[in-house]
């Protein structure tokens, strides 16, 4: 289940944002101080153009989807899962599988996307195979330096009739 983030869900998104396994896939790497994260979700939670929403499984926080650059037919997104408390009980996929089902449902039947967006790292090759499990395209490699490190950036996207639902292999 998705639900919007509130002020209250701040600490929560910050903690699961900064596990190892979060920050050794994503562009910023560096662990996400108290102050740095205080800022973003000031900025954030203001953003008419972003979308906060937490993933929950069993009535526990599971992940956080994260919406932006958001406009009346396209929007950008990228997600992190609770991967030290998921891994612990075993339930990393059937939750990573929900998620990105229920993200991409919401972008296109809540949101009214046509194209969604995002990035991934290209040595993330266990994500790069699940988005196209769920018919992301792959666009052109890009080199960039973030955090102290030279990483290669693989833009992805899915059109709205490209898009897997349910009854559709």
């Amino acid at each position: 289940m998705l639900r919007a983030a509130t002020e209250d869900d701040a600490d929560t998104i910050r903690r699961l944002r900064n596990q190892q396994a979060n920050r050794d896939v994503s562009i910023t790497a560096h662990e996400i101080t108290a102050d740095e994260h205080a800022a973003w979700w000031a900025k954030t939670s203001a953003d008419p153009s972003r979308r906060v929403l937490i993933y929950t499984r069993d009535g526990a926080t599971a992940g956080v989807v994260n919406f932006f650059d958001l406009d009346a037919t396209s929007g950008a997104w990228g997600f992190f899962l609770d991967a030290d408390g998921l891994a612990e009980r075993g339930e990393t996929l059937p939750a990573w599988i929900e998620i990105m089902r229920e993200a991409t449902a919401y972008a296109f039947d809540e949101l009214g996307l046509e194209m969604l967006t995002g990035e991934v790292l290209e040595h993330n090759a266990v994500v790069r195979q699940m988005n196209r499990r769920f018919r992301f395209a792959e666009g052109t490699p890009e080199t960039r330096y973030a955090d102290g490190r030279e990483i290669t950036v693989i833009p992805i996207s899915l059109r709205r009739q490209d898009r897997r639902t349910q009854g559709r292999a």
